[in-house]
């Protein structure tokens, strides 16, 4: 008699493959840490630039930019390993984990977009670049990692590990230029950021994913009231906690310290931080998405 009754798992998501492809070991460099925002200013914030403008902005949005405002402030933290030797990036990007159900399997799936130097967009232009790249990857297969993605489905597991490891190779290693096979360049930027808030998760910590390269990967949790000190009294306060996931290799604790408080003072404080809110009205393009969590 075996030890356990098991069956084998059948009808594995793209992405699940692509995990069991990724990590080998639950042994891995990562540090974790948190920060808990006060989320009141940013809703607001929210609340006046949707009246303004007629864009959905959302939290996921002001993330783009303040991650962006984090990078800025610590450089350090823009980097990749390649060959043992830490090599400072030129540019900005923020990758989003995108939630979707696979059409073939009906099982929930995950994809992603990018947005490249959100540094140097407005909030109007972030809006529309984020909303239009998520409704892409959510209704049509399409961005920038679709190709990777179909070709990964078609991969038998035992093989998938190997493409991962030839893809980062290749692409940060050697430092190509594989639009050619279909894999997008700098697909996963600089850090990575995932909503988990839209699941109904208050906190959660994401692994990191060594064929990205990426040292640090933010989890947003679902806003919540909650109560807190205030001027020797309670008050009831929406908030919302960050999660962070850092490589060790690379990050630690002074740069996780520079990093949440840069994170604070921007989302704290969005009215000093962020785009001023248009006095009038902005005209407003057709954009045909509106499939982002909040």
């Amino acid at each position: 008699m075996p030890n356990l009754a098991l069956d084998p798992e059948q009808n594995l998501s793209t992405f699940r493959k692509l995990a069991l492809g990724t990590w080998r070991t639950a042994y891995d460099p990562s540090v974790y840490g948190s920060i808990t925002l006060h989320v009141r200013a940013a809703l607001e914030y929210i609340a006046a630039f949707r009246a303004a403008t007629g864009r959905h902005l959302t939290i996921t949005h002001l993330m783009a930019r303040a991650a962006a405002a984090v990078l800025e402030r610590v450089p350090d933290a823009n980097v990749l390993l390649r060959r043992g030797k830490i090599y400072r990036r030129r540019d900005i990007g923020v990758f989003f984990q995108v939630a979707l159900t696979d059409p073939n399997t009906g099982k929930i799936d995950l994809s992603g977009a990018t947005i490249h130097d959100p540094q140097r967009k407005s909030l109007l232009a972030i809006c529309d670049e984020l909303d239009a790249s998520f409704a892409a990857v959510r209704t049509s297969r399409a961005g920038a990692l679709a190709r990777m993605r179909r070709l990964a489905a078609l991969v038998p597991l035992r093989a998938v590990s190997s493409l991962l490891e030839w893809t980062s190779f290749a692409a940060y290693t050697l430092n190509l230029d594989l639009r050619w096979a279909g894999v997008p360049r700098d697909a996963f930027g600089s850090l990575m950021i995932t909503n988990v808030g839209g699941l109904g998760l208050e906190e959660a910590y994401v692994p990191l994913v060594p064929y990205s390269r990426v040292p640090l990967l933010l989890a947003l949790g679902a806003i919540r009231e909650v109560p807190v000190a205030r001027d020797g009294g309670v008050a009831v306060e929406p908030v919302m906690k960050v999660c962070a996931t850092l490589d060790h290799r690379l990050l630690d604790g002074s740069h996780a310290a520079a990093m949440s408080a840069t994170l604070r003072a921007w989302i704290e404080d969005p009215f000093t931080h962020f785009d001023r809110i248009p006095a009038r009205p902005v005209a407003v393009p057709v954009v045909a998405s509106t499939a982002h969590v909040e």
